[in-house]
């Protein structure tokens, strides 16, 4: 069934509602992944804390398991909706790890693969909450984390209904921007769109280049899945299917981000000169200014405008060649300026972002190389693609794209590739990938991150099922489809704290994000769909407001997040 037909066939009766359509209105009774109130059972009513699964529920072919907190040694999956015995096995344990401090026990359910409405009984621990097994089980969670995006969007009104409340902002930063700090003083600009980066209301480029990359990158791959994906969003760029207009909302943004004298240069942010306070974007009315360019932001600015190019020529041929020009504009300025050139922090003591640029750069000439097939921009890629001993990161964010360049050389169709660069790229991902499954069955909590922790953790483990994708596609592999499920189901529920990392989805998630609109806007419940980023260490994750080092959401680990859950809907990866 096309995701359009099962939205649509649930917009009577769950919690999503906007003045643009109604659509999926999620309660927590849905198979869609929340959570649903516990029913009163027979013998079990309360639920046990110490069973941790993937609230969302396991697609019927993939595995299936639950780690359990208390000494136990057999469990029984029973039916939801009558309590009948459906599998009985043995757990296996116990197993100590260090990072959480705990013994476990495994309960394996893989056998059971019939759809429905289950939950585990444990003997001597008691029940879990209900979970589902189905083809769906993703959908609407997908669905809700891509359109956080449209509730990101800066310069314009918007609203939705989720769960019984209307969370809305009106028009928001319509002065940006001045020009202040780029040679211009007193003299403003359009630089209004795009999305808000975080919990705050700044807009960054280079966060940006990251978010934007994956967010194409995953349609690319899923575009059978996502095509006809309804978010219900402003009819914004008539023509184009829902999730692509939602990603040229940023790039209409990222176009104002260049210099307005043709030189090529990209501003790396535009931002207030310090953090607002928490208050409604709308109340956020200090001046906010282009910045200094940067030579990260200008290569970012062509490696997304090159991609935009060719997945939006199919729907708006002239804005695909207005795309290219821009990011051919800002090629040739890198190719004549090789300095490795910071933003100037100036006065504003907003998000930094700095970074050095050879990774920008290799990415920049891997997506013009793609789009037009040009020879310098593949001579320019494997000159620096050949500086790497490492061609693959396992742990990556936007201080180090080169993955992003890789992923593109390697996938690519055209013709003319080193083969010696070619196969060490291979090679690489292959071995990275290897490394991440381990990891993730070594772990009791199947968390494919291992031991790391550290600020927007929990996005990288989102992002890890980018390269167990694009593995996947070069070399299939059934571990790194399991791994990729694991890391989703780890995000849900199957971790030390037994919660959902994710606003509104989920068993018990999030209810004080770091995020300036949740706290301004006197709802109890957060702004729904987004990723909080987690703990520096195996336990210190607060879900509380002011923990912006654990709790902050961020584009770019929303991406990722939206890439893992595309893969996945309506059944297994297409």
């Amino acid at each position: 069934m096309k995701i359009r037909s099962i939205i649509s066939s649930f917009a009577a009766h769950k919690g999503w509602r906007t003045n643009v359509a109604i659509a999926l209105l999620m309660t927590f009774t849905t198979a869609f992944g929340a959570e649903s109130a516990p029913k009163p059972q027979d013998k079990l009513t309360e639920v046990s804390s110490d069973i941790r699964l993937n609230s969302l529920g396991y697609l019927p072919a993939a595995n299936k398991q639950a780690t359990i907190t208390s000494e136990c040694s057999d469990f029984v999956v029973k039916s939801a909706a009558d309590d009948n015995a459906f599998y009985s096995d043995k757990t296996s344990g116990p197993f100590h790890q260090e990072d959480v401090n705990q013994a476990v026990w495994i309960a394996d359910f893989s056998k059971v693969n019939k759809q429905g409405k289950y939950y585990l009984d444990v003997s001597g621990v008691g029940r879990s909450y209900d979970f589902e097994i189905g083809d769906k089980v993703y959908n609407f969670a997908l669905y809700s984390s891509m359109r956080a995006f449209y509730l990101w969007r800066c310069g314009t009104a918007v609203e939705g209904e989720f769960n019984g409340n209307r969370f809305a902002h009106a028009a928001c930063h319509t002065d940006d921007a001045w020009q202040d700090y780029i040679g211009e003083p007193n003299s403003r600009r359009d630089g209004t769109g795009g999305w808000h980066d975080a919990g705050d209301y700044n807009k960054y480029v280079v966060n940006a280049g990251v978010t934007v990359g994956t967010l194409f990158l995953a349609w690319d791959h899923f575009q059978d899945n996502l095509k006809d994906l309804s978010l219900d969003i402003p009819d914004t760029a008539p023509g184009y299917p829902d999730f692509l207009k939602e990603i040229k909302w940023e790039i209409d943004w990222i176009f104002k981000m260049q210099y307005p004298d043709g030189s090529g240069r990209v501003s790396h942010k535009l931002t207030r000169l310090n953090f607002s306070g928490f208050i409604m974007p709308e109340k956020d009315l200090e001046k906010r200014y282009f910045t200094d360019w940067s030579s990260a932001a200008t290569a970012d600015f062509v490696a997304m405008l090159a991609m935009a190019a060719r997945y939006f020529k199919p729907y708006d041929p002239n804005y695909a060649q207005k795309c290219l020009d821009a990011a051919k504009v800002s090629y040739d300025f890198l190719r004549e300026n090789r300095e490795n050139k910071i933003s100037a922090p100036g006065p504003f003591r907003t998000g930094g972002y700095g970074t050095s640029d050879p990774d920008d750069r290799l990415w920049a000439a891997a997506e013009m190389w793609e789009t037009t097939g040009g020879g310098e921009y593949l001579k320019n890629f494997e000159e620096r693609a050949i500086r790497y001993n490492d061609k693959i990161d396992e742990n990556w964010d936007w201080p180090e794209v080169k993955n992003l360049g890789m992923f593109t050389y390697l996938l690519s169709e055209r013709k003319g590739k080193n083969t010696t660069i070619l196969e060490d790229v291979r090679r690489d991902l292959l071995s990275t990938a290897d490394a991440i499954v381990a990891k993730g069955n070594k772990d009791v909590y199947r968390r494919p991150l291992g031991d790391k922790y550290y600020w927007g953790c929990n996005g990288t483990v989102a992002r890890e099922t980018l390269t167990l994708m694009v593995a996947n596609k070069v070399s299939p592999n059934p571990d790194y489809v399991n791994t990729a499920l694991d890391a989703i189901g780890h995000l849900f529920g199957r971790n030390y704290y037994g919660r959902s990392y994710i606003t509104g989805l989920g068993h018990q998630p999030p209810m004080n994000p770091h995020d300036r609109r949740s706290g301004a806007d006197g709802i109890t419940e957060p702004w729904p769909g987004y990723i909080v980023g987690g703990g520096h260490s195996a336990r210190d994750w607060q879900d509380v407001t002011r923990s912006a080092s654990t709790n902050e959401i961020a584009i770019n680990w929303q991406a990722a997040l939206v890439y893992a859950l595309a893969g996945f809907i309506s059944g297994e990866p297409r």
